[in-house]
Parts: structure tokens; sequence; C-alpha cells
């Protein structure tokens, strides 16, 4: 299927040991012309991190499959870092120091892709699930170490973090704050339909495609992406959603909302915040 207008997924995983490909042609065949391709958390890749440079295993791989992406014909752009979960990981084979040192060594490998163009943004953040205080404060240290080098090289970052209401949006803005980093630039990856709290605060929503979040955020406007935040996992097939779901939704929504406002959510902020060219 030929899209009129650009349909873009904005935080993908796309993995060669599960669908890989595969699951990039079913987007493409039910409508979508773009995605923004995440570095997935390296020890679903295998890997197993001892020293900062065992993250250029993961870096390369996702660099590469963007790559193959793009040769189908689908607009691809990596963002690459550790996932804010790997210091759970890693604690368990070294101290907290050692671990919040490898991630942040990790973050400084990430930029320098984005630096050689590689890459068009940073990923960070922190744990999604209960951890203690020490490692609550490591990781939001490595966020911030995260901040500071989006904000020296001019780039976006994607935060992975808990579940999130104002209040820690609000939290999570005051840290980027510390670092000088345009808070526009600062995306929050699996966002709830928060657009208009989102929008007072500054940061940038990707708005998860879930059933009814794509209604409730253009109820409050169009400042935000669309995202599926599919694994691309054999063993979790469909999580966290399909492939074929933003083209889909984006099809149906046009219907009652038309395509104009859909140019700005897959087109013109992917655009701004992302710095890359989103052309059909």
């Amino acid at each position: 299927m030929n899209s009129q207008f650009p349909i873009t997924d904005e935080h993908i995983h796309i993995d060669p040991r599960a669908k890989g490909l595969k699951a990039v042609r079913e987007f493409q065949n039910a409508g979508g012309t773009h995605m923004i391709v995440v570095s997935k958390p390296s020890w679903t890749l295998g890997v197993n991190v001892s020293k900062p440079d065992d993250y250029r295993l993961v870096f390369d791989e996702t660099v590469d499959i963007v790559k193959q992406i793009n040769e189908i014909g689908v607009g691809a752009y990596p963002v690459l870092g550790p996932h804010p979960a790997e210091i759970t990981k890693l604690t368990e084979r070294m101290s907290l120091d050692e671990a919040s040192s490898m991630m942040k060594a990790g973050l400084d490998i990430a930029a320098k892709y984005v630096e050689e163009g590689l890459a068009v943004g940073l990923k960070s953040g922190r744990p999604h699930y209960p951890v203690s205080d020490e490692i609550w404060k490591a990781s939001n240290e490595i966020m911030s170490h995260g901040f500071d080098l989006a904000k020296d090289l001019g780039c976006a970052i994607q935060l992975h973090t808990e579940s999130v209401g104002e209040p820690e949006l609000l939290d999570i803005a005051s840290i980027a704050k510390k670092t000088g980093i345009p808070l526009g630039k600062v995306v929050k990856h699996y966002a709830p339909p928060l657009v208009d709290v989102c929008e007072k605060i500054g940061l940038f929503p990707g708005v998860l495609a879930g059933k009814g979040a794509i209604e409730e955020a253009l109820s409050q406007g169009s400042r935000f992406m669309m995202e599926t935040d599919y694994i691309d996992d054999p063993d979790r097939p469909g999580a966290v959603l399909g492939p074929k779901t933003i083209p889909r939704r984006t099809l149906k929504l046009v219907e009652e909302f038309g395509e104009e406002v859909f140019w700005k959510i897959h087109k013109e902020n992917v655009e701004e915040v992302y710095e890359v060219e989103i052309n059909l």
C-alpha cells in the first residue's frame, strides 16, 4: 500500500533473530513509511557487557539493520544507548559504581555514533520497576549524563522510564533543565496521551498507540509522535504492539480527523525533534 502521506513509528525494535525485515515489510504493506529504530537491551542480543566497547556490538547491529530497512524502501533512523534496565543486570556482576560508569561510557560511545552521523539520537532513562534508592539515584545520574551529551550534540534523547503522570514528568524535566538541554529534545517514550501536560512542561511525548490513546491525544492537540514499542522478540510475538498498528490506526483515524494533523504528527514533529527529513 502506498501512503499519500508519511506514517512514522517513532519507537520500534527490529531484530534479525525474530521477524526482522519481515516485520518491516508488514509495516510497509500496511502503509508505514518511516521508523525510528531503537537499540535493544544488550542481553536480548546475547551480549554480556563487561567493558564499554561491548556496547558497540549492540549499536553496530542496530545501525546495520537500519541500512537494510532503508534498502527495502522504508526510511529508518537509529537511536542508540544502554537500556536503563541494564543497571540491574550489571549490578549482579559488578558494583553499582562500576555499573554506573559502564552505562555512562556506553552513552559516550552512542554519542560518537551520533557525532559521526550514524544515529540521530540517544536512549536513556531509568528503570520502569521498583529499585533501591541507590540504584534510582545512580539511574538519574546516568540519565543526566545522557542529557549533557544530547545537549552538546544538539540531538534528541529518548527516555524509557517508569509509568508517568504529571509529577514524574515534572521530576524528569527538572533533571533535564539542570543540564540546559532544550526540553523539546527530550522524548518520553511509551508516553500516555498526556499531550497537554507534556506541552506545558516542555517534554515531547511518543504516545503508545494503544486502543483509544491516539484519539485522546488528538483531543488535546498534535504535539506528539506515535509509537508501538514493537519488541520483535520471538518469545513475545506482537509485543508491545504489532508493526502494522500505526499505519492501520492512522489510516482509520484519517477518516475522522483528516490528513493534515497526521502530516504534523508523522512528519513535522519527527523532523523537528530528530532533525531528519521525512519525505515520501
